[in-house]
């Protein structure tokens, strides 16, 4: 059995998140799905909340967020931090969207705003360079999205493992404890169709139609699950 920490860095507070569950039970039933026994903690890093020891911590998950990388919140500073501390450890992190663009900018990567117009919906990624924990992957994979930002240049030791449309960066590994994805396993198909419809007042209709048009088939959600618990499995860690 594991023992994960879900660092929570959603700061969407609306009516719309109130009435889904929060990124810390999403992640707990993502990972619950393919390990049941496994259990998974939640902290909510955007009030400085953060377990009290590193001890007896198998791994750590650091969220998505409607907040942005490239900006200086004292709560994100202090995130960042605390990933340089989690990498010194050499602590498991896997971090997802905002997660995964906090460790790349912590870790002397590159966030910057897409070039492109926002991402949104069930994107197909390419797979390169898999990691152990993704050995028998497939070519390509399908998984939910929604970015507006996104990693523009990886951390030195960083080697990318699968790019999406208009996201070269679609996810990246650094060794063996950091495994890092612009794309949200945690969410599951009634979420995103959900999210899209609550952006839809507010966004290019463009990017909604490009989006409902994805949903013609789910996500490999189970595939990415199985990534995420071999990642932990394959690196235990130190503390």
């Amino acid at each position: 059995m594991q023992r994960l920490v879900v660092l929570n860095a959603n700061t969407d507070r609306s009516r719309f998140a109130q009435a889904h569950p929060r990124d810390g039970e999403k992640f707990r039933t993502l990972i619950q799905e393919v390990r049941p026994g496994w259990e998974v903690l939640d902290f909510d890093v955007t009030s400085d909340e953060y377990p009290p020891s590193w001890q007896d911590i198998d791994g750590v998950i650091i969220t998505g967020s409607p907040a942005s990388a490239t900006e200086d919140h004292t709560w994100f500073l202090a995130l960042l931090n605390v990933i340089c501390q989690l990498d010194e450890m050499k602590m498991p992190m896997f971090g997802v969207c905002f997660g995964h663009q906090a460790i790349a900018r912590a870790l002397g990567g590159k966030v910057e705003a897409n070039s492109g117009p926002f991402i949104l919906g069930i994107v197909e990624a390419q797979v390169s360079n898999p990691p152990p924990w993704m050995q028998n992957a497939p070519k390509s994979f399908r998984i939910a999205a929604a970015h507006g930002d996104q990693v523009s240049a990886i951390p030195a030791e960083a080697v990318v493992n699968c790019s999406g449309p208009d996201c070269p960066v679609g996810g990246y590994h650094i060794g063996d404890h950091v495994f890092a994805s612009e794309y949200h396993p945690e969410m599951t198909q009634h979420f995103i169709e959900s999210l899209t419809d609550a952006m839809a007042r507010n966004s290019d209709p463009a990017v909604i139609e490009r989006a409902r048009a994805s949903f013609f088939a789910p996500a490999d959600r189970a595939l990415f699950a199985n990534w995420i618990a071999a990642f932990f499995e394959h690196n235990k860690s130190p503390c």
